[in-house]
């Protein structure tokens, strides 16, 4: 059985976050320069993560709560559990994430299953920089991982966070 997928768009800063949840859970966010048609009904869970997202642009949120499904494969989604662990205003390297989730000869995959997040800010893909510190691919465009970063407290050079 397919569950219904429920959609909305939310104006940010940086344009727009498209929204798609099910009853009970998010499984998209993702920016966009275009908005989402609205489903005539919304879900608890959409008003829970504009709720959120009004509080984390607003600077009062630091960690989202909303329950996440996103879709990937089993190392994808380890990956961006993984990802759920960089505290706000922290970075790590994606070297960082790739000991961590399955040795450093996965770095490739783990920077390209940080670019395949369907649930972009709320998954924080944002915090992973290069080894040296620089910034490094965003699906969202390096501008917005910049202002989400900037946002963060985390200025060039970005403070690092070992995650192991």
């Amino acid at each position: 059985m397919v569950a219904n997928i429920y959609t909305c768009s939310y104006q940010t800063p940086l344009g727009y976050l498209n929204l798609a949840a099910t009853e009970s859970h998010l499984v998209s966010c993702l920016f966009s320069d275009i908005a989402y048609p609205i489903t005539s009904e919304q879900p608890g869970v959409l008003q829970q993560t504009i709720t959120q997202l009004d509080e984390y642009f607003a600077g009062k949120r630091r960690q989202f709560d909303v329950p996440l499904q996103p879709e990937g494969t089993e190392f994808q989604r380890k990956v961006w559990e993984q990802l759920n662990s960089i505290p706000f205003g922290k970075t790590c390297s994606y070297m960082d994430v790739a000991k961590v989730v399955s040795g450093e000869k996965a770095i490739r995959a783990v920077g390209a299953a940080n670019g395949k997040n369907p649930i972009c800010l709320i998954v924080p893909c944002h915090r992973v920089i290069g080894s040296d510190g620089s910034l490094t691919g965003y699906a969202g465009g390096l501008w917005r991982k910049e202002w989400l970063l900037a946002h963060e407290g985390i200025r060039q050079p970005a403070k690092q966070l070992a995650l192991f």
